[in-house]
C-alpha cells in the first residue's frame, strides 16, 4: 500500500495489476475489485483508500503485539515439547535475546540502505507521475517483488498465476506443523536450502527480464524447480518424521 502512495507511473500501473489479480476469485472477484477501486479504475478514491489502510493498519498491529507482550508476560510462552515446568523452558537470555539482537542488526542495516541509497534499487518510472493513458512498455515491480511476479509471469493462465503466487507463501507454513525434533540442518538439508535460495535469486532476476525467449522458458523452468525442491524438502520433514517416531 505504501508502494501506491508514491503515485508515480510504475506504482500506478503496478496497483492495476495486483489489484486485477483479485479477479480470479469465482462471484466476489470483479465486485471486490471495484470495491477496492472505488469506482471502474484506479483513481484518486483508490489512493485515499489505501492512504487510510495504510495509517491504520500499523496501530492494529502495534496493538496485537502490545496484547501478545501483555500475556507472554503473564503466563509465559507454551511448549510443544512436553515440558513439565518453568526450569525445563529455554530462558529468554542468552538464546532469544541473541536472536532478536540480530534481527535488530538486520533492520538497521536495511533502514541504512533505504536512508542513504534511497535510489539504487529504485525504478526510474518511479519520477514520473502517474498517467492512466500511457503505460510503461516493460512493467517491472521493486526488487523484492521480483521473485513472485517471475512465477507469477511463468504461468500462462491467470488463476494458475495467482493460485501458484499464494502457494509461494502458503507453503512455508506447512512447515511449522511438521514437529521434527531431530537435528535437521544435515548437509541434505542445507544442500536443499541452498539449492532454493539459489534458484530465488534466478527468479529475481528473470522476474526483470522481457519477456522473450529463452527467457520465457527458463522462468518456467526454475519456477517448477523452485516447487520441486519445496515438495522435496516437506518430503524430507514427513520422513524423518516417521523415522524416528514423532
Amino acid at each position: 500500500m505504501g508502494y501506491v502512495l508514491v503515485w508515480a507511473q510504475i506504482s500506478f500501473w503496478a496497483s492495476v495489476v495486483i489489484t486485477s489479480l483479485l479477479r480470479v476469485i469465482p462471484i466476489w472477484g470483479p465486485m471486490l475489485v471495484i470495491w477496492i477501486w472505488g469506482g471502474f479504475t484506479v483513481s484518486g478514491a483508490t489512493l485515499k483508500f489505501f492512504f487510510v489502510l495504510h495509517f491504520l493498519l500499523p496501530w492494529v498491529l502495534l496493538l496485537l503485539v502490545v496484547g501478545h507482550l501483555i500475556f507472554l508476560h503473564e503466563t509465559g510462552r507454551t511448549s510443544k515439547i512436553n515440558c513439565h515446568g518453568d526450569y525445563d523452558k529455554i530462558a529468554f537470555f542468552s538464546f532469544f535475546w541473541m536472536k532478536d539482537l540480530l534481527n535488530v542488526f538486520v533492520f538497521i542495516f536495511l533502514l541504512f540502505l533505504f536512508l542513504f541509497f534511497p535510489f539504487s534499487l529504485g525504478d526510474p518510472e518511479i519520477f514520473i507521475e502517474a498517467n492512466y493513458m500511457v503505460r510503461p512498455v516493460h512493467i517491472v515491480p521493486e526488487w523484492y517483488f521480483l521473485f513472485a511476479y517471475a512465477i507469477l509471469r511463468a504461468i500462462p493462465n491467470k488463476i494458475l498465476g495467482v493460485v501458484a503466487l499464494l502457494f509461494r507463501i502458503l507453503i512455508f507454513y506447512i512447515l511449522g506443523f511438521i514437529k521434527v525434533y531431530v537435528r535437521v540442518l544435515r548437509i541434505f538439508n542445507k544442500f536443499l536450502v541452498f539449492i532454493i535460495l539459489f534458484t530465488g535469486v534466478l527468479l529475481s532476476w528473470l522476474g526483470q527480464c522481457m519477456v522473450e525467449r529463452p527467457l520465457v522458458f527458463l522462468r518456467g523452468l526454475f519456477s517448477f524447480l523452485y516447487f520441486f525442491l519445496i515438495g522435496v524438502l516437506i518430503f524430507y520433514y514427513f520422513s524423518l518424521r516417521k523415522l524416528f517416531c514423532y
